[in-house]
């Protein structure tokens, strides 16, 4: 009798143990399938845009993102689990999260920029017909509709692409000089009157009108300040290019003299 309690006993213990792993391996499928279901579900899209300022985001990754006037970015709230894909309308400056697992991708309308960890200045808005992208740590890959070819990018390069003319430009800079406008300041290292102007159209909010193509291919080196009026700005364009202007509201027209 005591041999059978014994094994009674034990056989109750097997049963109660078989039980619970069932039961565990049951709850244990639930979450999983869950947990699948969850994942398979589309992620919601945040999208941050400035107006007149600059703003920095943190992304859900760890990655910090300073976007300058009148930009937008749009990522989701949760990244997938093979990358971080993230969508760029104007100019922002990236510190990228290290993720070797998942490379970082910026989307703009003309281009695509992959990174695993880097800082890098992106200046995409829609409306102008230059694409920049600026390395200050790190690599990139960039892939540009209308050219056969990506290209990598390394600390202190700079990929220009003209979506007018469809012609790229690399050339070697000082990229911190390139995100200077994080911190409110302007600089541009012999730079064309086409190119300042398109970055000051954002910086101030204005139109700019130049009467010369030929005007437009002068080139300045300088550095503005935020905080300058428009009109300071142009007596300064002046000093260097002899030009002609005339400011009314939100539109400034240039001319030779």
């Amino acid at each position: 009798p005591q041999l059978e309690k014994k094994l009674n006993f034990r056989n109750s213990r097997l049963y109660l143990t078989r039980t619970f792993a069932a039961a565990a391996a049951v709850v244990l499928l639930c979450l999983s399938v869950w947990t699948a279901y969850l994942y398979m579900q589309p992620a919601t899209i945040q999208t941050v845009s400035t107006l007149a300022e600059t703003r920095t985001v943190h992304l859900p990754d760890g990655t910090s993102v300073t976007l300058n006037h009148y930009s937008s970015l749009s990522y989701p709230e949760r990244f997938k689990s093979d990358n971080r894909e993230v969508e760029l309308s104007g100019e922002a400056y990236f510190e990228v999260a290290k993720d070797k697992d998942k490379p970082f991708i910026v989307k703009t309308k003309e281009q695509s920029i992959e990174a695993l960890g880097t800082k890098f200045n992106v200046s995409a808005y829609p409306t102008d017909s230059l694409l920049t992208t600026t390395l200050l740590e790190g690599s990139v890959l960039l892939t540009t509709q209308n050219l056969l070819h990506p290209m990598v990018l390394k600390p202190n390069e700079q990929f220009v692409y003209n979506k007018r003319t469809r012609s790229a430009l690399l050339q070697q800079v000082d990229a911190n000089r390139f995100v200077s406008w994080t911190t409110g300041y302007y600089y541009f290292p012999e730079q064309s009157l086409e190119a300042i102007l398109y970055r000051l159209s954002h910086v101030y909010g204005v139109q700019f009108t130049v009467k010369s193509e030929a005007l437009k291919r002068r080139t300045f080196t300088g550095t503005f300040y935020r905080g300058q009026s428009i009109k300071d700005i142009m007596e300064i364009i002046h000093l260097s290019i002899p030009v002609r202007y005339k400011i009314d509201d939100h539109h400034v027209t240039i001319s030779e003299i």
